[in-house]
Order: structure tokens, then C-alpha cells, then sequence
């Protein structure tokens, strides 16, 4: 059954066909919640409320077909409200990067080098995660919107630009500029591509 038909369902009274999208969809929106604002419980408060309000929105979305961008733009704009409530992330210009560069910064404590960025080591997944974590912290939020959308929910450019109310130029400009903004995280960590085998 498609999402249209489910919504359907739901609008003429069957609460059961809500639950069905809420299935389909929860873990992707979920992982994407996650990657936007590195925080678990965070994030299930987050999907929670995309849920909730989807529920209580789904009456006014009036092309049904449209239902997973209007999901994804409501998930956005949770996580951008969290993200500024709890200033966890502290975003970093292009520029700023490259002062930092200049400025000899460093790999974070907790990564510090001891050897696993030299070509010859491999970090394991969880290790990968972690500094791709840390990077994405990095980098200009609409930047990393765009590479998180592409890269890991495999959206299209066009849905990506439609989810972010840009053009589909914008949204490919956002995704260059911030794999750009990754690659000098990477190099001011003095963090070889080849340790990790992340295609940047």
C-alpha cells in the first residue's frame, strides 16, 4: 500500500494506517535526527515530535504525494530548533577552518593521533563514526543537511531541494562546499583518507 492510499485511510478515520507510515518511515527519519544532532535521546524526542506533529498536520498537506518531503521539512525544523536550544553544535565556517589550519588545530582529545592515521592502519566502524561525528559538527549546518540527506538517506537532489525550500544549484553548491569543508576537517586532523576508507 503506497503512502497516498495510507493517508487516505487515515482520513477518513483509520488510525491504524498512521501507524503503518510511522513504521515505514520512522527509522529513516530517526537516523537522519541522529546524524543531525549526535544525540540518542535527543533524537527519539525529536522523531517523536515529527511524529506528533505530522499527525496532527496530515489533514493540511494537500498533495499527498508530496509526504515525505513534508515529513523531512518537519523533521528539519526540529532539529534546527534543538540544535540552536541546546547549542551543542558549534558551527564553523569555511574560513574559520582555514584559520584553524593555519593555526596548527588538532585532532579532538578523544582521537588524538597515536599512529591509526598513518595509510597502513584501517579505523574500525565505530571509530569511523565517531570522527565523521565530530566532523560533521564542523561544518556549516546547511552544508551538512545537504551531504546527510544525500549521502546517508539517499535523496535525490531535486527532494532535497524541495525538503530545504532551495534550488536543486543551491543544493548541489551546499553538497561541494561542504564535502570541501570535510576534506580540510580531515586534513587540520592530519587524517589520510586511505585510514579510513571514507570516499570524500
Amino acid at each position: 500500500m503506497t503512502d497516498t492510499e495510507l493517508i487516505e485511510k487515515f482520513l477518513i478515520g483509520d488510525i491504524g494506517a498512521f501507524n503503518q507510515l510511522v513504521w515505514r518511515w520512522e527509522k529513516s527519519i530517526f537516523n537522519f535526527i541522529l546524524k543531525m544532532s549526535g544525540d540518542f535521546e535527543a533524537s527519539k524526542d525529536i522523531c517523536q515530535k515529527t511524529f506528533i506533529k505530522a499527525f496532527k498536520g496530515l489533514k493540511k498537506l494537500n498533495d499527498h504525494t508530496k509526504f515525505k518531503t513534508w515529513l523531512y521539512q518537519i523533521a528539519v525544523n526540529h532539529c534546527r530548533d534543538e540544535i540552536r536550544r541546546q547549542k551543542k553544535h558549534k558551527m564553523i565556517s569555511i574560513e574559520k577552518l582555514q584559520e584553524d589550519c593555519e593555526e596548527g588545530a588538532i585532532l579532538p582529545e578523544n582521537l588524538a593521533s597515536d599512529g591509526r592515521n598513518s595509510p597502513d592502519f584501517h579505523w574500525n566502524q565505530k571509530e569511523i563514526r565517531e570522527i565523521l561525528d565530530q566532523a560533521f559538527e564542523r561544518i556549516p549546518e546547511e552544508q551538512r543537511l545537504v551531504i546527510i540527506m544525500k549521502e546517508y538517506q539517499g535523496l535525490k537532489f531535486s527532494e532535497i531541494a524541495e525538503i530545504l525550500n532551495q534550488s536543486i544549484n543551491t543544493t548541489k553548491s551546499r553538497m561541494y562546499y561542504g564535502l570541501n569543508a570535510l576534506r580540510k576537517v580531515f586534513d587540520q586532523w592530519d587524517i589520510k583518507k586511505e585510514a579510513f576508507e571514507y570516499d570524500l
